[in-house]
């Protein structure tokens, strides 16, 4: 029998306590979010998501309090590519046995245009600023350019293997707006495996959404 390889294996990352949460009639109390945390760690989830800790001293406390509670997972707050935000993840992940910090940025040219007001060049500045420093803080970082199937395909590229160098451990694809068909999806991992050097080493991670109702 073969052994199975570190890059074989499939990871969970869980967004309930964060993504999940903005759903209507989904929000919930510290002792709700300890319950499914504890749940998520007994059905032997990889990564909890456990909050946006820059959100609000609600959502600071929250990762925080499943970072101390939490044994077994690792627990992962979401961060802007802020400096502030970045701080408060670390600070609230502090108790955290194995911990990871998830930084992002749109990267699509309608939230580059709309949204940042950015260029490119600054987005990926800021997208590798980030990293470094969370690296600074844990060595599991996570990235991902918000709107990526909205992305031309040679800017995702481009940030891509920026933040891979600059030494994300994963890298998340969102198809933010339900944008993507599955086969467009499949394609844009394709061109990422083909295109970015280094990418054999880090985690490829998927964030889909199926608000239009794909039918299977």
């Amino acid at each position: 029998m073969n052994q199975q390889t570190t890059q074989d294996r499939v990871r969970i990352f869980d967004t309930t306590l964060r993504d999940g949460e903005q759903a209507p009639g989904c929000s919930m109390t510290l002792r709700e979010k300890l319950k499914v945390a504890r749940a998520l760690r007994d059905m032997r989830v990889d990564i909890i998501e456990a909050g946006f800790a820059a959100a609000s001293p609600g959502d600071f406390e929250s990762v925080r309090e499943i970072a101390q509670a939490i044994r077994g997972v690792t627990i992962c707050s979401l961060a802007r590519c802020h400096e502030g935000d970045i701080e408060k993840s670390a600070k609230a992940l502090e108790p955290a046995s194995r911990k990871r910090i998830h930084v992002f940025v749109a990267t699509s040219e309608i939230h580059r245009k709309f949204k940042l007001e950015m260029a490119r060049e600054e987005i990926v500045r800021r997208a590798v600023e980030a990293v470094r420093m969370a690296k600074e803080a844990c060595d599991d970082v996570e990235f991902s350019p918000e709107d990526a199937s909205r992305t031309e395909p040679e800017f995702l590229t481009e940030i891509v293997a920026a933040v891979v160098e600059a030494g994300a451990t994963t890298v998340n694809i969102p198809d933010t707006v339900g944008y993507a068909m599955p086969a467009e999806f499949q394609a844009l991992f394709e061109h990422l495996r083909a295109t970015v050097p280094g990418i054999e080493d880090v985690v490829l991670s998927a964030h889909c959404h199926d608000d239009l109702g794909c039918p299977a």
